[in-house]
């Protein structure tokens, strides 16, 4: 007899080859295949009694049947452009089912229209520590306000994407979540929470959220109601964040200077051949590997057969060459903390795995890395697949482009600072930064793909722009300028760096200066922390150029931060929020607001990590 799935009318092997699938879907690819399988349904109902063999898939499009419905807006906050993705994707899906519906950018979305909204759903990304993206700021603080107004007409459903090695996981969609709850709404489904390798249950909550919105009425929907331009593949860029593509390494140099305590470097890849463009501002994503001797002493230290077959998304590789290139293998995770202890039972990692050991929990993460766990409580005879279910998969990491196509035709280039440091008395390196470090043969590679940045960019050629950067936060401003001179843009141009030691960590020096000689670059200002007694950063160079800084921007200057997201850009809005308040005789609360308005209109913009 054959072994069915609960509640669905699957076989097991048919759950299954549903659940392999899906792991391998984009979200564009869910909506195709939803139009697909609905057109299909509908043709059983009528009784054609087509075979899924027979159906042809959909190839031309049919006006959406209008139908009774509620409207529904898709809103969401991304980061990185996955909650775009997902949110324009259920949009259109819902729309192929004869719904209104729209998806809508959260830095778009007009607050005060929020009591009229009939089904919302919210996909958002997390920053950092439990922080909205940028673009949802000002929706949150709306949201969280007095000012946000009882929604008991409303109904509400929430994505929520994170990374679990942040202890507040998912923290913005679950700040959305509570406070929609607490304001009346109603929930069409609970939310769901998803972690970097969000695909499989992105594509599950998609169906589900299909299946709850649906009108009563589409049953009786003619089959081509499904077959609509929405849920037809269209063509895109061959290349893309599933299909990267293999650029030949031209250059990789180090840009700091002898006696630096850091080593930043200059890397530029071929994009010859591949079709991919960008305008600067945009992020390169790069798929990095594994450090083969990590590898080699995670293998070691579990005693494990590095040529073991495993199965990773349905291809057999060596457990070797997974560990290589399939999964994250040096940050720990609280959900590997929660794994190991199952698989080891030991009391410390139970402990730590409790909700309310929170803090001993990110303390020991900070310290151990999945191999340090591995060694301090070890798992004799441990399986391979036992290892590799509690190990997220490798992501590609996104970095800021530092060249203009203008200037620089079928190439990228980037600005990385290696990661090194010590840990237990063993010399460590980050993934990413390590592995560009090492591409320094002739013959090297990486897998790249283009990821737009959503406001980043460069305003009208007139338009004044004041730039701020710290380290490798220079990085899109070398790509501004390079696109400016090549435009002959008239806009004045401004920057702000600040880095360590002049001598050694003055970043692109001898260009920034040809661009001051020709009049490119108007202004420029440094900052050098560690070249005096006392330490000067970016934000003091900021305050003692106040009174400018306030006449640019009130002659209508954008103003960009880009840097590290956890100091350096909350000391640059201090520091700018003073300086509104001191040179425009503004209130503090005045100031903010100031501040925030410039935001609203996109002329203050952050690329921070």
């Amino acid at each position: 007899m054959t072994k069915m799935f609960p509640g669905s009318g699957l076989s097991e092997d048919q759950w299954q080859h549903v659940r392999s699938l899906a792991a391998t879907l984009s979200p564009e690819q869910v909506t195709w295949i939803s139009g697909y399988f609905s057109g299909l349904g509908d043709a059983f109902r009528l009784g054609t009694n087509a075979a899924a063999t027979n159906l042809a898939p959909p190839v031309a499009a049919a006006a959406p049947v209008a139908l009774a419905t509620r409207t529904l807006n898709v809103l969401y906050a991304s980061e990185t452009g996955n909650s775009a993705a997902l949110a324009k994707a259920l949009a259109d899906a819902a729309r192929t089912q004869g719904i209104d519906a729209r998806a809508t950018n959260m830095a778009d979305y007009k607050v005060r229209g929020l009591k009229d909204e009939q089904d919302l759903i919210v996909v958002t990304a997390t920053h950092g520590e439990g922080d909205p993206p940028q673009a949802g700021v000002a929706f949150f603080e709306f949201l969280e306000s007095r000012k946000a107004p009882k929604l008991p007409n409303l109904r509400f459903a929430v994505l929520a994407l994170g990374d679990s090695t942040y202890e507040k996981y998912c923290e913005a969609g679950k700040r959305i979540d509570r406070r929609l709850e607490e304001l009346g709404a109603q929930r069409i489904a609970d939310r769901v929470d998803c972690d970097v390798d969000y695909e499989e249950p992105a594509a599950a909550w998609h169906a589900d959220m299909l299946s709850r919105l649906a009108p009563s009425q589409a049953a009786a929907a003619p089959a081509t109601a499904a077959v609509v331009s929405g849920a037809v593949p269209v063509a895109v860029s061959a290349f893309d964040k599933k299909n990267p593509f293999p650029a030949r390494v031209i250059d990789n140099i180090v840009l700091t200077g002898r006696g630096s305590s850091k080593e930043t470097r200059h890397i530029e890849l071929s994009l010859e051949g591949s079709g991919l463009s960008y305008q600067p501002g945009d992020a390169l994503g790069v798929v990095p590997r594994n450090d083969s001797a990590v590898v080699a002493a995670l293998i070691e230290q579990l005693k494990l057969d590095p040529n073991a077959s495993v199965t990773v998304k349905q291809q057999t590789l060596s457990l070797q060459d997974a560990l290589n290139r399939a999964f994250e293998i040096t940050a720990a995770t609280p959900r590997f903390i929660e794994h190991w202890a199952s698989v080891t039972g030991a009391a410390e990692l139970k402990r730590l795995a409790s909700p309310e050991e929170g803090a001993a929990r990110t303390a020991f993460l900070n310290t151990h890395h999945v191999l340090d766990i591995v060694t301090r409580f070890p798992a004799p005879g441990i399986e391979p697949a036992s290892l590799l279910a509690g190990l997220r998969p490798l992501q590609p990491r996104l970095y800021s482009i530092a060249s203009s196509l203008a200037a620089a035709p079928d190439e990228v280039h980037l600005t990385v600072s290696t990661v090194r440091y010590d840990l237990h008395d063993v010399p460590r390196a980050g993934v990413a930064s390590g592995y560009l470090a090492s591409l320094t043969d002739e013959d090297a590679t990486l897998p790249v793909y283009i990821q737009p940045s959503a406001h980043f960019h460069l305003p009208a050629n007139d338009v004044p722009i004041i730039m701020i950067g710290a380290g490798t936060g220079v990085a899109p401003y070398r790509a501004f300028m390079q696109q400016r001179e090549a435009e002959g843009a008239s806009g004045r141009s401004w920057l702000f760096f600040g880095e360590r030691n002049f001598r050694s960590d003055f970043l692109y020096q001898v260009e920034w200066q040809g661009l001051l000689k020709s009049g490119v670059l108007s202004r420029m200002d440094i900052a050098f922390s560690r070249d005096g007694a006392d330490k000067v950063y970016v934000q003091d160079r900021l305050r003692a150029q106040g009174r400018d800084i306030y006449a640019w921007l009130e002659e209508g200057a954008h103003l960009y931060v880009c840097g590290d997201a956890a100091r350096m850009a909350p000391d640059v809005h201090g520091a700018l929020a003073n300086i509104v308040e001191t040179h425009g005789g503004l209130s503090d609360g005045a100031a903010k607001d100031y501040l925030a308005s410039l935001q609203r209109d996109r002329r203050y913009l952050l690329d921070v990590y």
